[in-house]
């Protein structure tokens, strides 16, 4: 998602290709906000061709419903055939299925850790193997805890500075409705259904 001017912080991890357990809010954790967003008119589902293979692909590489229903928010298909870095540069690029900004990869994950903002190309590796780029999101989770990962997933170095804006929970509300969806029957982790909300990109 969106990132600026974020100042390089110092962490080392295993460098290894390690899929962490970790855990993530959900609906039961927290039903008043994801019922509120069950109240909106602008979301629903729909069929999307292939996804369920791309589903499968993401729970073989280790992958969690969390994970699923990023990228389900970010993309229709939760591929990377969006514009190279999102359209951005510096440690606002995204990438991988998810987008994640290159500012808290460079921080959290541990194959760019130490990194500067313009190196952030090394981030483009994430577009094309999905195991990396689910390794490297558990790692910046476990590494910043689930809701400041969200609020710099959302909103970058201003969102790690202000974590509980209305837009950030906007955001990670949408993100636990869709994770509810997708848990809510066993054929949603394979089929070809989408969940979709109406939240603006930034």
């Amino acid at each position: 998602m969106h990132f600026s001017n974020f100042l390089s912080l110092t962490f080392t991890l295993a460098s290894t290709a390690v899929v962490f357990a970790i855990p993530t809010a959900t609906l039961k954790d927290n039903p008043t906000a994801v019922r509120q967003v069950e109240k909106r008119a602008s979301s629903g589902s729909y069929t999307v061709s292939g996804l369920g293979a791309r589903k499968q692909a993401v729970t073989a590489a280790g992958g969690t419903t969390i994970d699923m229903a990023i990228a389900m928010l970010e993309t229709d298909k939760m591929t990377t055939d969006y514009t190279y870095g999102d359209g951005k540069s510096g440690d606002a690029a995204n990438f991988g299925i998810m987008k994640q900004n290159w500012g808290m990869l460079r921080v959290c994950a541990n194959q760019f850790h130490g990194q500067t903002a313009a190196e952030y190309n090394n981030g483009a590796v994430l577009n094309s193997n999905l195991a990396q780029d689910i390794t490297a999101r558990h790692q910046c989770q476990s590494y910043y805890g689930q809701d400041k990962w969200f609020a710099g997933h959302r909103d970058g170095s201003a969102g790690l500075a202000n974590p509980n804006t209305a837009d950030i929970n906007s955001y990670k509300n949408a993100v636990l409705w869709i994770q509810s969806q997708i848990e809510s029957k066993s054929k949603y982790l394979t089929d070809d259904t989408r969940f979709w909300l109406n939240v603006p990109p930034i």
